[in-house]
């Protein structure tokens, strides 16, 4: 398979590194370059690569810009960052990147990255979607969580319920649990109301996680889990829990 690629950075010598590493990976072929965040939205709408290699930090638009911008334009490349700094992996995965390097990028590194992109345009992860009068919302169906030193994809159905602490979410994996630097509400909006249901200002549970509901005599309902664990449900949301229902 050749991948049409192009690579965007403000460094002029991060650029020709780049290149130099990718003329050593047979299945990329150079599309163009770019060195700012600007230039790089209109090559992108040119030429329609299949691959762009993306810096983060630059003046103007930043890397998570041009891919935000990229998504709203229609055009699904397949992202890989390739930045000094780790603090934005969980914003990168979240945009959909299928990886992020830092630099100084190894050749073992970059053939690893090579062959996620490969798997995902051969599956058709980045296919168009097809052209709908009434589109339906793409809920979340993974998240990308920092533990230790790694990132690790946690599957949307592998999540028993969502914790509150702050300005982070714990997530509640089995007997895991791992914090996403998230809102509750911006959360909730990602997750299919199908499977997942907010039962408190500080909860979402997944649905099939709640083995019953009781409540304590004087009006305060409680949602009982399937490992045992029992959430108070908010008078706010006492309305999502009838509906669960029926009643």
């Amino acid at each position: 398979m050749t991948i049409r690629t192009m690579i965007v950075d403000d460094e002029p010598l991060a650029v020709e590194r780049l290149q130099m590493l990718c003329a050593r990976e047979p299945r990329i072929a150079l599309a163009g370059t770019a060195t700012d965040g600007e230039a790089a939205l209109r090559l992108i709408e040119g030429l329609q690569p299949d691959l762009v290699m993306l810096d983060i930090a630059m003046p103007l638009l930043d890397g998570i810009g041009v891919a935000r911008a990229v998504g709203r334009m229609g055009i699904r490349p397949a992202v890989i960052f390739v930045t000094a700094f780790e603090g934005f992996a969980v914003e990168a995965f979240d945009l959909a990147a299928i990886d992020y390097l830092l630099k100084p990028v190894a050749h073992d590194r970059l053939t690893r990255a090579i062959d996620r992109v490969e798997l995902a345009l051969q599956s058709r992860v980045l296919a168009q979607p097809a052209v709908s009068s009434e589109p339906e919302p793409e809920w979340a169906e993974e998240f990308w969580v920092p533990h230790r030193s790694e990132l690790i994809r946690i599957g949307a159905a592998q999540i028993d319920r969502i914790e509150a602490e702050r300005d982070y979410m714990r997530l509640h994996v089995g007997a895991h649990s791992y914090l996403l630097h998230q809102t509750i509400s911006a959360l909730e909006e990602r997750l299919d109301p199908q499977q997942f249901v907010r039962l408190h200002r500080s909860h979402i549970v997944r649905r099939d996680h709640i083995a019953r509901l009781r409540h304590d005599g004087s009006g305060v309902w409680f949602a009982c889990l399937a490992d045992g664990e029992e959430i108070r449900i908010g008078r706010t949301f006492l309305a999502n829990a009838r509906a669960m229902t029926g009643r």
